[in-house]
């Protein structure tokens, strides 16, 4: 029922219904007269092919950073250019990655592969088995979208392994027990599945055997957003725990103790607060607190990451040391490891730092990393724990970006502020004369929300300026200083002024800045943001008819809610793969997974104060909008395409100005490849700039 738009459901006299069957003939057939409509006006802008064809290059630039993952000898790639739309996934040596142009290991060619096959494969990913790595779970998905097929890859052969394991496709998760055995959570059929359209089941398969013999070994509840398992497999520190997501921030772990007679793994659970995350790391427990805990006559703060003892932490002792805990301006954006010292990645006024800890006999040593600020950092460790002596076991890349300046990755050891610099992207575009300030606006309750303000060369305080604000303000993401070449090429080089708001919701100042903004209290995101417009207002960044708002998924939600609110403060909204039917949002495809974050629109109560703000039932004929311009994508088996659908039809069917545009494949992201990427992009600035310029 959670995934029928035909089943008796709320809202279910909605006369646009019919636009929630997704490949259903009569929706393909309005979206693509949408498509058309909206190409036909798009496309007239005269800058439309260079944009497209700028934001391809950029794209496909063989000077992008290759992102690697270590795996034994072997640092891997998966990469994307014009001669390679699909992908290869690739590797080659610490040594040779040090190079200009690394000689690259081609393992797989997946347009190859997809013409061979005749399937419109976008790469998901893969597990490798350890310590060896030369058998990979590789995850390939038809057209993008989250639901993917797994199949066992010989990597020495180069090769699918005849009757290995394969899984048809679906929302799988899967991970290596042993050699001849893999835990599987997919679709086993009827009740499989929980509401949300995620696996409840986990099960053990081994080889040579078909799919239904294998044996279940883990159950969740229909009523959580997924079951899975983790297989930890650090020499002299390997553990395997099941999971249930109860919602998207609680859950509870057991951790395998043992077998039963007839096979099954004994479960033990692992007490800990149901919204905290723990982590094992060699010895040691980590535990990031998304509430305050009181325990052993202690309270910690929520945002503080604690330590202990795992094996006297599984026998019940509570004694801990905090390794992070946050302040009124810092939080813990995340951390890392390498064999023996926590990274700490702390946003600062939502900039970034490092802190390098280390354990002694007298506690834990904090070091400050000397690092490029103010911008977002991140780290990540080489260690290899299957190997006794690694030289890298106390390596890890170090990567910095901000808005004017492109993505650099160092190579950087723990103890040390010297790091060698291996990979930074080019300059996409002319940042002479730029200029980032951050600026904060005071919300409709008082609380001070940062924005930052990336500033074109010449501009200035006159109210003139073509001004795209961006936000996003849910599920704790934070958004940070980044360097985009396609918005400076199409943007800042011909005038516009592009801002970031840092509203409630998102996890910029920690959990209490996310849970701020929570279901009842989620107007307060929206009052965030339109404090932020109107702040740019009076300042005279710019005025409102050169002011649009863009965001995505739930950031589509905002700006559709934003726009239904003060549609005088706009003059176009870009709203990206959104949701915007919030009555019927948990009823469709990963929906119910989200109620944590904005309650559950089936209990009276709680559509109450949903219903204040869902952007489907609160548009009305007879009033001005700004110009807004749907995108979506069919494959996006994420957030319904039907949420779009629906509100473009509903506000062409009262008169309002509506541009809409589908992509036929593309998942939540939007599009499949480059190629499709640019186009969308291109078919975006064109929007903006013909409303804004």
């Amino acid at each position: 029922m959670a995934n029928d738009p035909a089943a008796s459901t709320p809202e279910s006299d909605d006369p646009h219904l019919w636009l929630e069957d997704v490949l259903g003939d009569d929706a393909l057939a309005w979206v693509r007269e949408r498509n058309a409509q909206s190409r036909d006006v798009l496309e007239a802008w005269p800058r439309f092919a260079q944009t497209r064809d700028r934001q391809r290059a950029i794209l496909d630039s063989k000077e992008q950073i290759p992102g690697v993952v270590r795996r034994g000898d072997w640092f891997w790639n998966f990469w994307r250019d014009d001669r390679n739309p699909r992908g290869l996934w690739r590797r080659t040596t610490l040594d040779e990655y040090r190079k200009p142009q690394p000689a690259w290991d081609v393992v797989i060619d997946l347009d190859a592969l997809a013409a061979s096959e005749n399937e419109n494969w976008v790469w998901h990913g893969t597990h490798c088995l350890a310590p060896k790595y030369e058998r990979g779970l590789i995850m390939l998905s038809r057209g993008g979208s989250d639901a993917q097929v797994v199949r066992e890859f010989d990597i020495a052969r180069r090769e699918f392994v005849a009757d290995g394991f394969v899984l048809p496709e679906a929302k799988s998760s899967v991970d290596w027990a042993d050699e001849d055995t893999i835990y599987i959570a997919t679709d086993f059929g009827p009740g499989s599945l929980t509401d949300s359209g995620y696996p409840r089941v986990v099960k053990r398969w081994s080889r040579g055997t078909p799919l239904e013999s294998a044996v279940t070994v883990f159950e969740g509840e229909a009523a959580d957003v997924a079951a899975g398992v983790h297989v930890d497999d650090t020499p002299g520190f390997e553990r395997t725990t099941f999971s249930r997501s109860l919602d998207f921030y609680t859950s509870r772990i057991w951790l395998v103790t043992g077998e039963d007679t007839g096979g099954k793994p004994t479960l033990a659970l692992i007490d800990k607060p149901a919204d905290a995350n723990l982590a094992f790391w060699r010895e040691r427990v980590l535990l990031e607190l998304r509430s305050d805990w009181t325990i052993a006559g202690t309270t910690w703060p929520r945002g503080s990451l604690l330590v202990a003892d795992a094996d006297a932490y599984l026998k019940g002792e509570r004694r801990f040391e905090a390794l992070f805990t946050p302040t009124a301006t810092r939080s813990l954006a995340g951390y890392g490891t390498t064999r023996s010292k926590v990274l700490l990645n702390v946003l600062d006024d939502v900039a970034g730092r490092i802190e390098e800890i280390t354990p002694t006999a007298d506690g834990w040593r904090h070091r400050a990393v000397a690092a490029p600020f103010p911008g977002s950092l991140s780290t990540s460790g080489l260690d290899d724990p299957h190997t006794p002596d690694d030289p890298l076991a106390e390596a890890y890349f170090l990567s910095y970006t901000d808005f004017l300046t492109p993505d650099s990755l160092y190579l950087a050891h723990t103890g040390s502020d010297e790091r060698e610099l291996l990979k930074a992207r080019p300059h996409f575009f002319d940042s002479t004369g730029m200029h980032v300030e951050q600026k904060f606006a005071a919300s409709k309750d008082g609380t001070r929300v940062p924005y930052f303000v990336i500033w074109p060369k010449g501009a200035t305080h006159d109210g003139a300026n073509p001004t795209l604000l961006y936000g996003y303000g849910g599920f704790e993401i934070s958004l940070t200083p980044s360097y985009s070449g396609g918005i400076g090429t199409a943007w800042h080089e011909h005038g516009g002024v592009w801002v970031y708001a840092n509203i409630r919701g998102g996890g910029e100042y920690g959990p209490a800045w996310h849970q701020a903004a929570l279901r009842e209290h989620r107007q307060r995101s929206y009052d965030d943001f339109i404090a932020v417009a109107e702040d740019l207002v009076a300042t005279k960044v710019t005025s409102p008819r050169h002011l649009g708002i863009e965001g995505g998924s739930n950031g589509g939600l905002l700006v559709g809610a934003v726009m239904v609110q003060r549609p005088e403060l706009f003059n176009a909204v870009s709203c990206q793969v959104p949701l915007l039917d919030m009555r019927r949002y948990n009823r469709l495809l990963a929906g119910a997974s989200w109620m944590a974050e904005y309650g559950n629109p089936d209990i009276p109560a709680e559509w109450a104060w949903i219903s204040k703000y869902s952007p489907y039932q609160n548009v009305h004929a007879g009033r001005r909008y700004p110009a807004i311009l749907f995108t979506t994508s069919t494959r996006d088996d994420r957030v319904h395409p039907g949420h779009a659908r629906k509100m473009a039809a509903r506000m062409i069917e009262q008169g309002h100005e509506v541009l809409y545009y589908e992509n036929i494949e593309g998942g939540h992201g939007g599009a499949a490849d480059n190629e499709q990427r640019a186009d969308m992009q291109a078919l975006q600035f064109a929007f903006l700039w013909q409303q804004l310029g």
